[in-house]
């Protein structure tokens, strides 16, 4: 019993010391904060670290995600043990945690500092679990389909004409959750977080990728133990 409980004590001392490793790098934090776990609607905040200490960037904006509103992701966070809403493939939920963003994308070239990509409509973000692919944005001309399930990357409406990408489920566990990012949109998503296109574009100039920016999105009665401050 004794080696069982030291075990767990390691365990979860690993998990404080990776969050605690990951906010020793960032100098960049995008909050995301909703009234509870049903609401598909919130703010979200941009912070910089300046001085030893974290400092609002701008006015907060309002902000829409998962219709059905937020379940525990899986991030850089751990998820609480006593966790009764989590994240699923399908389920309409936004990810509650803190993640890190891989890259910016659209539809055209757009000169910043951040890593950006530009995507066609045979650029496909794959969200079939039985696929190798799964969680993955893929070039659908460069390998041999296994999915019947996709999100076109590029499509006639502007909703991802400007987009960030946010590492949920960087592993791609089977039916844990895909294809989140940040993107333009103006109604509540199947998981996303959504906002204007000035908005989006603005966050995008804003990134740093020298600040390790990170994603935190979670209900009121979580979000304070998840900030760094």
């Amino acid at each position: 019993m004794k080696i069982v409980l030291t075990l767990c004590l390691s365990f979860l001392l690993l998990q404080a010391s990776s969050l605690e490793k990951e906010f020793k790098k960032t100098k960049q934090l995008l909050v995301v904060n909703t009234k509870n776990w049903v609401t598909s609607s919130g703010k979200l905040q941009r912070y910089s670290y300046q001085k030893n200490t974290w400092y609002k960037v701008g006015d907060s904006i309002n902000i829409k995600l998962g219709r059905n509103g937020l379940g525990w992701g899986l991030g850089v966070h751990k998820v609480p043990k006593n966790a009764k809403i989590i994240k699923k493939e399908g389920d309409g939920k936004a990810p509650a945690g803190v993640f890190r963003l891989s890259h910016g994308f659209g539809y055209k070239p757009f000169a910043i500092a951040y890593p950006y990509r530009v995507y066609k409509r045979t650029d496909h973000c794959v969200d079939d679990v039985k696929s190798k692919y799964y969680n993955q944005i893929v070039d659908s001309t460069k390998i041999k389909a296994d999915y019947k399930s996709y999100e076109f990357m590029k499509f006639p409406k502007d909703f991802y004409r400007y987009g960030i990408v946010v590492e949920h489920n960087p592993k791609a566990v089977r039916g844990a959750g895909s294809c989140i990012f940040l993107h333009i949109k103006s109604v509540p998503t199947a998981g996303c977080t959504v906002m204007t296109q000035k908005e989006i574009t603005k966050i995008l100039k804003w990134l740093d990728p020298k600040k390790y920016p990170l994603l935190i999105q979670a209900p009121q009665a979580e979000i304070e133990k998840l900030l760094p401050f």
